[in-house]
């Protein structure tokens, strides 16, 4: 091949290059500035989204730090309640020992016995009234059906007549409640 032609064929091959490469750019430049708005629009969401996660991760950081905090502290409420739970109940009780202690005295510088009586008597009812502030009841055993939710048995004795048969005959003693909750069960003596 002459110069000429090999000139000319460079000529042709680079103008065929130039042709093929001129439809690809205008093939990539068009859709680049299609994608702008687009991809805009995407990082804006993504954007926001993360903006989004962020908040609520936040959001999630307090309620924990917050359940934590009442976890806490519920926590020693209760250890206080159950550390300091009887002191209530003892300082209703602390004027049934002033009482006592006054009959106590009373005795030992021999007093009357009927007003001693009387005031232990008096002693009683105070306490009676105290239980009772306290929901605390006494079981009513005698000549009712023996049941094992509330009785525990001592003894069987032969009934004396045969209606008392599975009923209790006597109280040796007494059983108490609290709330509907056996505190203590009463020791009875069952019918045979």
């Amino acid at each position: 091949m002459s110069k000429k032609n090999k000139k000319n064929q460079n000529n042709e091959s680079k103008e065929v290059l130039q042709d093929e490469v001129q439809p690809n750019e205008a093939l990539n430049s068009e859709p680049q500035e299609q994608d702008t708005p687009e991809v805009d629009d995407k990082e804006k969401k993504i954007a926001e989204l993360e903006a989004a996660l962020e908040h609520e991760k936040e959001k999630y950081l307090y309620l924990m730090a917050d359940f934590e905090n009442f976890r806490k502290r519920t926590l020693k409420e209760k250890a206080d309640l159950i550390k300091n739970g009887a002191e209530k109940a003892m300082i209703d009780l602390l004027p049934v020992v002033d009482d006592l202690e006054r009959a106590l005295d009373a005795i030992s510088k021999g007093g009357d016995l009927d007003s001693l009586k009387e005031g232990v008597d008096l002693i009683y009812g105070k306490f009676v009234k105290y239980l009772e502030s306290q929901h605390i009841k006494a079981i009513d055993s005698t000549g009712k059906d023996f049941d094992t939710d509330m009785h525990e048995a001592v003894t069987m004795f032969p009934a004396p007549d045969p209606s008392m048969k599975g009923k209790v005959i006597d109280t040796t003693i007494k059983g108490y409640m609290i709330n509907d909750k056996v505190l203590r069960h009463a020791k009875v003596v069952v019918g045979s």
